[in-house]
């Protein structure tokens, strides 16, 4: 009885002994499982944390490259003033005679179907939606943005009940910039992600856009072709910017670029194309002016219906300023349509529509920045 009763006992404890060892086992697993728990969360802390560094650094970019987008604007501005003052100071006359309202102005091209001046002014907010500093239509959210350009439109049509206002969008799609670039050209080209975004935002309310070049170290007929598809757009127009047109290998900003008639005339040849493969009503290019040297041989600008040019008198300061650079640029120099580019910030005071309107010629352009 003794024997039998040790062996309970010694089994007895070797099954006591194997329920430890299976309960430790099991604990041993809710241990592991719970350490694989907590590696999990620790590796999807570290993706989160990864994915927020990669949109922290995206941002990052983005704001650096609009601070040396603005840099570059708000250098060469102040240079730009300088340097259109002492122009006019040593400039000789354009012509024998001013011009005046009594002043014959050159005969226009036909007016096409569809053109949208002279039988509208368009209305537009300028600058690059990556920059707070280079305009108006970046320096606030987009809804914001917008509804200051329908009251400033609204006001332009109160202005001149005779006339209809179109709004319009007008983006810098190849940026100047201080740094030379992979290719050193110093120049930046928006991606077309970018520039169709606001795009859609002019498409969406039926407003025009405008696509701005300014192409440092390049050239013109470097540009344009990457633009096709966006001007193959009925509502998409171009404009060119010579104050960054840098013949000579100097850097943008340092001093006030150039462009000839020949360039301007190329491009349009390459709106005239578009129009015509396209079966698209004229194009507009705008061309940015507030010195007699930013646009060589004016005179020798082609003539041709499908693409309506307007030079833009790109001048900022006071009226009296402005009325003078208008003078020099548009009245003694005049091409075909007239654009006036009006500044929130450096026009002190701001013209009034009126003002504007009573101009000569009456511009059909106007520009904010």
């Amino acid at each position: 009885m003794r024997w039998e009763t040790q062996f309970r006992l010694v089994r007895a404890a070797g099954l006591g002994c194997l329920l430890m060892a299976c309960a430790d086992f099991r604990a041993g697993q809710a241990q592991e499982a719970q350490r694989a728990r907590l590696d999990s969360i620790r590796v999807d802390s570290l993706a989160r944390d990864s994915i927020a560094r990669v949109d922290s650094i995206a941002r990052a970019d983005s704001i650096a490259l609009a601070d040396s987008l603005a840099r570059v604007d708000s250098v060469r501005r102040a240079d730009s003033l300088r340097a259109a003052r002492a122009e006019r100071a040593s400039a000789t006359p354009a012509r024998a005679h001013r011009a005046t309202d009594s002043v014959p102005w050159p005969p226009l091209p036909p007016i096409l179907p569809g053109a949208v001046v002279p039988a509208s002014r368009v209305v537009a907010y300028y600058g690059n939606p990556l920059s707070r500093r280079m305009g108006v239509l970046g320096e606030y959210p987009r809804d914001e943005m917008i509804r200051r350009l329908e009251a400033t439109v609204a006001e332009w049509a109160e202005a001149d009940s005779t006339t209809p206002v179109r709004a319009a969008l007008h983006m810098i799609v190849t940026v100047a910039q201080a740094d030379k670039g992979r290719d050193g050209m110093y120049r930046l080209r928006m991606t077309d992600s970018v520039i169709n975004r606001v795009a859609q935002w002019a498409e969406q309310r039926g407003w025009l856009f405008f696509v701005d070049v300014q192409i440092g170290l390049s050239t013109v007929q470097a540009e344009l072709p990457r633009l096709t598809s966006f001007l193959e757009r009925p509502y998409v127009h171009l404009a060119l910017d010579p104050e960054f047109a840098m013949k000579d290998g100097t850097r943008p900003g340092r001093k006030i670029g150039t462009m000839d008639a020949a360039e301007v005339n190329y491009a349009i040849r390459f709106l005239a194309d578009i129009v015509e493969r396209n079966k698209l009503p004229p194009k507009m290019l705008v061309v940015h002016r507030f010195t007699e040297r930013m646009l060589t041989n004016a005179d020798q600008i082609a003539s041709d219906p499908r693409v309506q040019v307007i030079i833009d008198m790109d001048g900022f300061g006071a009226p009296q300023l402005k009325r003078s650079t208008w003078r020099h640029v548009i009245q003694n120099d005049p091409v075909q349509y007239a654009g006036f580019k009006l500044f929130y910030k450096n026009d002190k005071p701001m013209l009034t529509p009126r003002q504007v309107i009573d101009l000569f010629p009456s511009p059909v352009y106007i520009q904010y920045q």
